[in-house]
């Protein structure tokens, strides 16, 4: 069972366009699908030193193999089996993935603890889910009501995708961000709620094809704040022009800027407020 590490190959390769709308003849075997899914694990975790270890102990891949076991039971309408062998792989593995749940090839959970997928969601291909995600419903109602992930979606720790929402292809989702609308394809999302921020091309992306960089996060909040206290500098130049005074110390010239956190009130546009009134009454 011991054997190196797979060659590395790009999250493309092979891909179903759409793995929702894909012919029996497009869709592998489960023992092929298997195969898949261990072998990814090396593309997506540099801890993964060999096949048996993957196998053995990592609960993600324990959690996908009794899943893909349950849906066969699903789909041939056997539903109770189905339910109480995914209620055996929580038990195991602290991952909640409900039987109807559709899967794409490669699916990868990395650690899993916490993670929870619901009845109506579909998973497209080479999709990366990390420990704590919730692909949740926000309806009572039997119909669609869990999200739709494209290929090659990648979702970090903690976040919730919530709601019969689709998430386009190749999109990043940073961890414990919360969304509840469509999120366009090759574009990162990070807040709550979930704000569409960074597009592919501006991302850093792996000769491999895959993006770990989870920590380079853009906080859209702060820097409209920053934008905001720029602003208010500006507005306390333009008054202290009036007021007689030309100084432009302490204003931060742009919200853009990684030196400036923030304008600095520290009275250096005006060193004796006192002495010169802002407003000049007629």
């Amino acid at each position: 069972m011991m054997r190196e590490k797979p060659t590395m190959t790009t999250l493309t390769d092979n891909c179903i366009a759409n793995p929702m709308q894909a012919t029996a003849a497009q869709i592998p075997g489960l023992w092929m699908m298997l195969r898949e899914d261990i072998a990814c694990v090396f593309q997506r975790d540099p801890a993964a030193r060999n096949t048996l270890e993957v196998i053995t102990i990592y609960p993600g891949v324990h959690a996908l193999v009794l899943h893909r076991l349950a849906h066969s039971l699903w789909r041939y309408q056997l539903r109770y089996g189905a339910r109480l062998l995914s209620f055996i792989a929580r038990m195991l593995t602290q991952i909640d993935i409900h039987p109807g749940a559709t899967i794409g090839r490669r699916f990868f959970i990395d650690h899993g603890c916490g993670v929870v997928i619901g009845e109506t969601a579909e998973i497209g291909n080479d999709v990366t889910l990390y420990h704590g995600v919730t692909l949740g419903g926000t309806s009572w109602n039997a119909g669609k009501r869990h999200p739709t992930l494209g290929d090659g979606v990648v979702v970090g720790a903690g976040a919730k995708i919530l709601g019969p929402v689709t998430i386009g292809n190749n999109a990043r989702i940073a961890a414990n961000s919360v969304v509840i609308e469509d999120v366009t394809a090759e574009m990162t999302v990070v807040g709550i709620p979930g704000r569409m921020v960074v597009p592919r091309h501006q991302r850093r992306i792996t000769a491999d094809g895959i993006d770990l960089d989870h920590h380079r996060m853009p906080d859209p909040v702060g820097k409209a704040i920053g934008c905001l206290l720029e602003r208010i500098a500006d507005l306390e130049l333009q008054l202290a022009k009036l007021a007689g005074e030309g100084s432009a110390a302490g204003i931060c010239q742009s919200c853009d800027s990684d030196d400036c956190a923030q304008p600095a009130f520290d009275g250096s546009l005006n060193p004796n407020p006192t002495s010169v009134p802002l407003y000049k009454h007629s």
